[in-house]
């Protein structure tokens, strides 16, 4: 990555020292860490991994190990508690984490409770590299979405609530489904979509005296109205997410292509694209198609946004109320990547995978740099996946950042471009070599 231009970008931000108590296999870690390189050298199973995985949470608030929290706490603690001393050009910050599996978590900064978790994000940035990346290539829809929704909160922390209340929606609208699914009335309320249930028109005539009854049931009006609140609030709070999304696919659109470019060391036409599952096919404002963009993407517009929602709920009403699922909305979208004219997930070869992967990442740290200052990298282990060529170029890529922590099972897996300070990890024990 080029150096920095005074007064470029936003004041760097960097991690003076991590401690951990009852986090994963450390009943108690602190190690002191510096700006630039510094790299964590140990065995497979030493606990590497869990200090990266330390800092990456107290960004994200989330592992990118596992889905829940109760892996995070050593076996027979009751909690685990993260604490880093974050340091940026005339501040400094203290960021502690209470983990509690099955309650809610507590956090601080600088001593001071905060009410919401989510509240301290964005005071400590990062973006990670690990071998779970080529997840994001070749792996199913939901590692791309968690991607582009985890860079979301990263650019703006505010997006996190707009996340939490999609999902709060999405699980009340699946919930009433899976209570309609199956029960009588559930053929008016296909009807109240447009569709009946048989999939003949509305207006029909009915089939059996069973179809007049369903249609003028108390229970499926009542049943119908509670339906509409639910889209409506799925409408509201989806089309804010979407339109968010598709905002940041186009401004990591051209990044990536250029970050493929250096990475992979070959030119190569690049689609990334922001695919919805179900609505109304549109086209982004202004004449002409975006360079790289997937056909039919829509404009981040949200009336239309809306609009094109609200057909969809109409059109999939039958099936959402036979399978009892939520048909509908941004948790069935998909990021669109395509090297050439294919799609890289079936297409690309391992190494145009790591390549896409690795771009994607770069993408995310240039965005995010350019926004706010640099984030700390995390490189998991990366370099051992990697071929010769791919492996120095990344570590030329990202050699001039702020802040670069490194795992590796032998030093002879760094690159000579990220030499800096060493730690040697082994038997739960940090120590810094030399």
């Amino acid at each position: 990555m080029p150096a920095r231009a005074p007064g470029e970008y936003p004041p760097p931000v960097h991690v003076t020292r991590l401690a951990l108590t009852d986090f994963r296999s450390y009943a108690s870690a602190e190690l002191a860490l510096e700006d630039g390189v510094s790299t964590l050298l140990g065995a497979n199973g030493q606990g590497k991994t869990n200090l990266v995985e330390a800092v990456g949470y107290l960004a994200t608030l989330g592992s990118h190990r596992v889905a829940s929290d109760a892996p995070l706490v050593r076996y027979g603690a009751q909690c685990a508690i993260v604490r880093a001393q974050i340091a940026a050009p005339g501040r400094a910050a203290l960021l502690e984490l209470e983990i509690n599996p099955g309650r809610p978590n507590r956090v601080q900064l600088n001593h001071s409770p905060v009410p919401r978790p989510r509240e301290v994000l964005g005071v400590l940035r990062t973006v990670l590299f690990a071998p779970e990346d080529l997840a994001l290539v070749k792996g199913e829809p939901d590692q791309r979405r968690r991607f582009l929704d985890d860079l979301l909160v990263a650019t703006a922390p505010r997006y996190a609530g707009v996340r939490a209340d999609y999902e709060r929606v999405l699980r009340q609208r699946t919930a009433l489904l899976k209570s309609l699914r199956g029960h009588p009335p559930a053929r008016a309320l296909a009807r109240a979509g447009g569709r009946r249930a048989d999939g003949r028109p509305d207006g029909a005539p009915a089939g059996g005296a069973a179809d007049g009854a369903a249609a003028d049931d108390p229970p499926a009006s009542g049943a119908a109205r509670t339906l509409e609140v639910w889209d409506e609030h799925l409408v509201r709070t989806g089309v804010e997410l979407v339109a968010a999304r598709l905002k940041l696919t186009a401004a990591l659109r051209p990044l990536v292509g250029r970050c493929y470019a250096a990475v992979a060391g070959a030119e190569s036409t690049i689609t990334v694209g922001y695919r919805q599952s179900a609505g109304r096919a549109g086209s982004v404002a202004g004449a002409g198609p975006v360079p790289g963009q997937v056909p039919g993407e829509p404009a981040p517009d949200p009336a239309g946004l809306a609009d094109g929602m609200r057909e969809a709920l109409a059109r999939s009403r039958a099936e959402e109320l036979d399978r009892g699922v939520c048909l509908v909305g941004p948790h069935r979208d998909d990021v669109d990547l395509r090297i050439g004219e294919l799609p890289a997930r079936g297409y690309a070869s391992h190494g145009e995978s790591w390549s896409m992967a690795l771009a994607l990442r770069l993408a995310s740290y240039e965005l995010l740099r350019s926004l706010g200052g640099d984030p700390v990298l995390l490189l998991d282990d990366v370099f051992a996946e990697l071929d010769t060529g791919r492996r120095e170029r990344l570590a030329s890529l990202v050699a001039g950042a702020e802040q670069v922590l490194v795992t590796a099972a032998v030093s002879a897996d760094v690159p000579p471009e990220l030499d800096g300070a060493r730690f040697e990890v082994a038997g739960g024990t940090v120590t810094r070599a030399g």
